[in-house]
């Protein structure tokens, strides 16, 4: 411990035994243990940030012995949490002598406690807590134990106690089955036990009690018997008789399995013991008599009486195929108002359980035979559902979608849903991949995104992890190491779908073997799933590179070689996801060669399928957007510098989820001089346009992650508390933190720097899913320097129709005289807003002031404005069922119908009045918009 003066001591010794409390009081050893601690005070009152506490005990007379951890190190010391106000609390489970590893021979006399800031100062005094002298040791069978019996058998139970006699009560499956009074030691036999048994040990002593638990299971004789026809692994619901659903599990190796649930109380009866197939081995058991949509819950208890070792003898666990689990660690911070009515954990039970319902009501999908958009035209919107608002919930995103549609992207991709451990993630750390996370809201309200999705003509792409699989995974833990028998571990050598160790080098938790044909058959089911049952568009495969059986961890070498049984099994899998939706998505995030890249980017390709593939093109666009001239090449954001690629597949993105954004580099590394610097929010902001420009018209599908839009310039990086760790540290790098939303508190859109952008790639956008051409061949040119130019072309489309386009941009941070070497001379476009240009040489130079760009066609384009504002005056939301705004103050706004009607006008109003559209019918309008300067431009504009 730290040392202090006497004086310091007994000043905020007094107080922090004031304001520091257990739960029972005193504490009991040998039972849970809450402390209370009260800020209000002590030296961390004014403090907001995360309380840990630095606490042993007093054993054996010896004070500060078994301490957790050692000091200021938050990855093991615990923190508390906040109850309310000022006042904390430690939970303390299941007891002393287990949390802190103190053998049950010793005696413990005292809690000894520090709090402490996340830094280590400010701190508490010293603070030591008594502990109750009444202890009670199970001394047979170990607490909270599951002991194997075999029909008939005899179970002996032990017990004593300290602190003088006290009474003993023996409860079996509720019922009271053995009593003893003024004893110190107990002792009872349960003879001939032939059904399982939840035990539980009540000690009293004076007003203090202690409650032991243990149980038996009995090893049931399992019937060997032919399952069902039609079921499948999981929950089969029964498709005449809503009373009946049919359980299957696939546990080779194990000897019996017992499904408990709140249909048998959770103590399940030899009724409830698992038959096994005799063909496949599985276990299976048909549940009746349930009621049409009731909530039940279940688990399997899975029993291997001959373990290897440091593998337990019974794992309780919840299906595989779960699509709704519930879960004791994460539920309770789950807020009412993402999940409403969410079932409630049953009380006293462990790990996670499976949610059956039978006679569920089927989604009414509004579309049901959506068309999704090209492959070649997809403008992809990656969002964290989490950080998209502050909600963190699919509503967030439902309420947005006037946002979606006016940015005109066709496509989101959502990062994982699946059931990952915690609340606070970014879902990588799945352990039920067919489970929706509860944490964004229930299972209807993801539909219901979807289906509006769909009916705006955005597809849904899903991020899926399966590549891997975490600790609370029901596979690994099945098939365990748990030495120190917590409940979780590494695979074992018999586990049939994990590696016991990693394949391949960028592992992350348990590593699937993809070569076992049971990791098969789960990926397939988990593609089906969300194929069918949320219809969803296209999957996104998290670290494709894992998925080989070739490699270790050490060897990167390896991994990024071209291995064969990884091409075979992805195929394999895409085969799957074609078999089910023809016109199904497949993109692999590989970053690997050309040489197996390839094979699949053609796989398939002349039968309109074919893998695509992710493109990250950060760190050349961030150096562009910096303003330096090295290390700026982009020519990989396309498909033609991939060799041997046939189709425009390359998904080509700047930013996504794992890469630094571009504009917090811009406002810290940006390059400067006299007259212009980067590092300026205005300027960085500025040349965002210019960097979307030459990235969206590149043929080829594009991903933006969410808010690149407005110019989002909180780092990655950027912790809970909003300092920013890029190289770690005792809270680590921050990267996965929940990030605040700046973005719509403090209103984004209003701020004419970040809305320009918005509108300029709305505008892009636009043209790219508009126009044919940006199907076409491009070239890439100067990609080595701070003016990249880009050249599309299409000579199948006539001349009388946009067939060239030529894109023009400085990056420089002074003007720069380039050579747009137009393909032929006279009257070009500017497409952002169709004002002329002529050409009458084509050697001719342009000037560009540094963040400048030009997208310059052979013909004009349908705009949306009638003339050349359209890069300043713009509507949001578009489509609109009540208000929109206009992102310039203008002196005159008309609204007509298409007949030429005059319906609404405002006058003299600022930037981003909202205007009142409710009176208007549904329709399309024209809306005529004469600004301060007297220009004037028309927009659309669709009443909903």
């Amino acid at each position: 411990m730290k040392n202090i003066t006497i004086f310091l001591f007994l000043l905020t010794g007094v107080l922090g035994f004031g304001q520091a409390t257990t739960t029972p009081s005193p504490a009991i050893a040998t039972a849970p243990v809450t402390v209370n601690f009260d800020k209000a005070g002590t030296p961390l009152a004014t403090y907001t940030g995360t309380i840990y506490a630095h606490i042993g005990l007093t054993v054996d007379g010896q004070d500060w012995q078994y301490v957790k951890g050692s000091w200021g190190d938050n990855t093991v010391q615990p923190s508390l949490t906040l109850v309310t106000g000022t006042t904390y609390k430690l939970d303390i489970t299941p007891d002393l002598y287990s949390y802190f590893g103190v053998p049950t021979t010793s005696t413990i006399t005292k809690i000894c406690v520090v709090f402490r800031a996340a830094t280590g100062s400010p701190q508490s005094s010293d603070i030591f807590l008594n502990v109750g002298a009444f202890q009670v040791s199970l001394n047979t069978p170990v607490q909270n134990s599951v002991t194997l019996l075999n029909s008939g058998g005899n179970f002996n139970i032990t017990a004593s106690n300290t602190g003088g006699n006290a009474s003993y009560s023996l409860k079996a499956n509720g019922a009271v089955i053995n009593t003893n009074t003024a004893t110190t030691n107990y002792a009872y036999n349960h003879t001939n036990i032939t059904s399982n048994q939840n035990y539980e040990l009540t000690v009293t002593q004076g007003s203090s009690s202690v409650v032991k638990t243990f149980s038996v299971i009995v090893n049931p004789a399992t019937v060997s018997e032919a399952m069902p026809a039609g079921v499948e692994d999981g929950i089969t619901y029964s498709d005449v008789d809503n009373t009946v659903a049919t359980l299957v599990l696939d546990a080779p190796g194990k000897d019996y399995v017992y499904v408990a649930g709140n249909f048998n109380n959770w103590t399940p009866t030899a009724a409830y013991a698992m038959k096994k197939d005799p063909e496949t081995g599985k276990f299976w058991l048909q549940l009746s008599g349930l009621t049409s949509g009731e909530i039940y819950s279940y688990q399997y208890w899975v029993v291997d009486e001959t373990p290897l070792a440091n593998s337990p003898k019974v794992v309780k666990t919840a299906d595989p195929y779960s699509t709704l689990v519930l879960s004791p660690y994460d539920d309770p911070g789950i807020p009412v108002s993402s999940y409403p009515n969410l079932p409630a954990y049953p009380q006293g039970q462990e790990r996670e359980v499976t949610v059956l319902q039978t006679g569920q009501a089927a989604y009414d999908w509004q579309v049901t035979n959506f068309t999704k958009p090209k492959k070649e035209d997809l403008v992809i919107y990656e969002a964290l559902v989490r950080d998209f608002d502050a909600d963190r919930n699919y509503q967030d995103l439902i309420d947005k979608i006037d946002y979606f549609t006016s940015l005109g992207i066709n496509a989101i991709e959502l990062m994982p849903v699946m059931e990952f451990e915690g609340n606070e993630s970014w879902g990588y750390n799945t352990s039920f991949h067919m489970a929706l996370d509860k944490f964004y809201g229930p299972s209807d309200k993801l539909k219901e995104l979807i289906d509006l999705c769909h009916q705006n003509g955005i597809a849904v792409i899903l991020d899926v992890a399966l590549n891997h699989a975490f600790g609370r995974n029901p596979m690994v833990r099945m098939w365990m190491d748990d030495p120190d028998g917590d409940g979780f571990g590494n695979p074992t050598t018999e586990n049939p779908y994990f590696n016991t160790v990693a394949k391949h080098s960028y592992n992350v938790a348990n590593d699937f073997n993809h070569q076992q044909p049971r990791t098969k058959n789960y990926v397939k089911r988990v593609v089906k799933h969300w194929i069918e049952e949320y219809h969803i568009d296209g999957f996104r495969w998290d670290l494709t590179k894992g998925f080989t059986q070739n490699c270790t961890e050490s060897d990167e070498t390896c991994t990024n070689a071209y291995q064969q049984d990884r091409v075979d099994v992805l195929k394999e899998y895409a085969d799957y996801s074609w078999s089910l939706d023809p016109t199904h998505y497949t993109i692999f995030e590989h970053l690997g060669t050309d040489a197996e890249e390839k094979e699949w980017a053609n796989y398939k390709y002349d039968e309109g399928k074919g893998v695509m593939l992710w493109g990250k093109m950060t760190d050349p666009y961030n150096q562009l957007t910096m303003g330096y001239s090295t290390n700026n090449n982009i020519a990989r954001v396309g498909h033609m510098a991939h060799n041997g690629f046939l189709g425009k597949r390359v998904v080509g993105y700047a930013e996504s989820h794992d890469e630094e954004r571009l504009m917090y580099k811009n406002l810290q590394y940006g390059n400067s001089n006299a007259n212009y610097n980067v590092k300026d929010a205005a300027t960085a902001l500025n040349r965002m346009s210019a960097q979307a420009a030459v990235f969206f018209m590149v043929p080829g599908p594009k991903m933006v992650w969410h808010f690149g839009e407005l110019g989002w310039d909180l780092s990655i990086f950027t912790c809970n508390n909003g300092t920013v760790n890029p190289t770690g540290g005792t809270d680590g790098d921050c990267k996965l933190d929940t990030k605040p939303q700046p973005q719509w508190a403090q209103n984004w859109m209003g701020d004419t720097n970040r809305s320009k952008i918005y509108y300029n790639w709305r505008r892009m956008i636009q043209l790219k899913k508009d126009e044919a051409v940006f199907e076409g061949n491009y070239t890439l040119a100067s990609t080595n320097t701070l003016t990249p130019k880009v050249y599309i072309s299409d000579a199948t489309i006539p001349s009388t129709e946009l067939n060239s386009v030529v894109v023009l941009s400085n990056f420089d941070i002074v003007s720069k005289t380039i050579t747009p070497d137009f393909p032929t001379t006279g009257t070009w476009y500017n497409l952002m807003n169709n004002a002329s240009y002529e050409v009458t040489d084509t050697a001719a130079t342009i000037t560009l002031e540094p963040g400048e760009f030009r997208i310059f066609g052979n013909q004009t384009v349908v705009l949306g404005t009638g003339d050349n504002t359209i890069e300043k005056a713009a509507l949001y939301p578009n489509p609109t069922s009540d208000v929109f705004a206009l992102n310039i103050a203008v002196k005159k706004l008309e609204i007509y119908s298409l007949t030429g009607q005059l319906v609404k006008s405002f006058s003299n109003t600022s930037a981003y009045t909202i205007y009142d559209v409710n009176s208007l019918t549904s329709g399309m309008y024209l809306v005529k918009v004469i600004d301060t300067e007297n220009r004037q431009s028309t927009l659309k504009l669709i009443r909903k």
